[in-house]
C-alpha cells in the first residue's frame, strides 16, 4: 500500500483530491499547519473508509515539511503521489508596481523553496518503488502573469520552471511530474473546476501520465 500525500490540504480540492486517491487504495497523509483543521479532515476521510494522517507543517518553514513527510512514510508507507497545491496568502498579492524585493521573500519560498523541500523528501522513496507522481496545482497566473498579484505570479512562474525541469528529469525514471491549471475560482458548482472534478482530472493525471501542462478549462480571452 502506498501514499498520497496532498501539501496544503483544505476541505475543497485537498479533501476532494483525497478521497479520490484514497478510494483507488492508497493512504492518505493530509500537510496543513492547523492541527484541529487536520483532525476534522481525518475524520471526513475515516467515514469514507479511507485510512488518513494528519501531519502539521508549514510551506515557509522547510524542516516542518521535510519531518512530516518523513513521518507520513513511516507510518502509513512510502509516499507515491505528492500534491503540492496550497493556497498563497494574500499579501502576496500586491500589483506590480507595489510590490518590493522583501515582498517577494515569502511567495518565492512558498511556492518555490516549498516544493523543492517536498519533492527531496519524497523522491528517494519514489526511486525505490520505482515509481511516483509529482502533481503541482497553479492558476493561471502561473501562464499568464497578472500585473495585480505579482508576487504570486512571480512565484507561480518560476514554479512552473521547476516542475517541468521535473518532468523532463524524472521521466526515464518513471517518476512523472505535471501541471494542473485552474484558471478561475474552484467552487462546488463548477463544472470542470469544482473540487470534485478537479480530483478526477488529477487522478487520470497520474495514471495516463501525458504531457506535463494540463488546464481544468481554457483560459480566458
Amino acid at each position: 500500500m502506498t501514499t498520497f500525500a496532498v501539501v496544503g490540504a483544505g476541505l475543497g480540492l485537498g479533501l476532494a483530491a483525497a478521497r479520490r486517491f484514497g478510494a483507488a487504495g492508497h493512504h492518505v497523509a493530509l500537510l496543513a499547519r492547523n492541527a484541529d483543521h487536520l483532525d476534522a479532515l481525518v475524520g471526513e476521510l475515516d467515514g469514507d473508509g479511507v485510512q488518513a494522517r494528519g501531519f502539521t507543517a508549514d510551506v515557509l518553514d522547510p524542516a516542518s515539511l521535510t519531518a512530516a513527510l518523513a513521518a507520513a512514510t513511516k507510518e502509513l508507507g512510502p509516499i507515491e503521489v505528492l500534491q503540492f497545491s496550497p493556497v498563497p496568502r494574500g499579501d502576496f498579492m500586491k500589483p506590480v508596481l507595489d510590490t518590493g524585493a522583501a515582498d517577494l521573500d515569502d511567495p518565492l519560498a512558498f511556492s518555490v523553496k516549498g516544493p523543492v523541500t517536498c519533492v527531496h523528501a519524497v523522491l528517494p522513496g519514489m526511486r525505490q518503488l520505482g515509481r511516483g507522481t509529482l502533481l503541482f496545482v497553479n492558476g493561471a497566473s502561473a501562464v499568464r502573469p497578472n500585473p495585480k498579484v505579482a508576487g504570486t505570479s512571480i512565484a507561480f512562474v518560476a514554479e512552473s520552471a521547476y516542475a517541468a525541469m521535473l518532468h523532463d528529469a524524472l521521466a526515464p525514471e518513471n517518476i512523472h511530474a505535471a501541471q494542473l491549471i485552474v484558471p478561475g475560482a474552484i467552487h462546488p458548482a463548477a463544472e470542470h473546476s469544482s473540487p470534485e472534478a478537479l480530483a478526477e482530472r488529477l487522478y487520470a493525471i497520474h495514471t495516463e501520465r501525458g504531457a506535463f501542462r494540463h488546464y481544468a478549462e481554457p483560459l480566458p480571452a
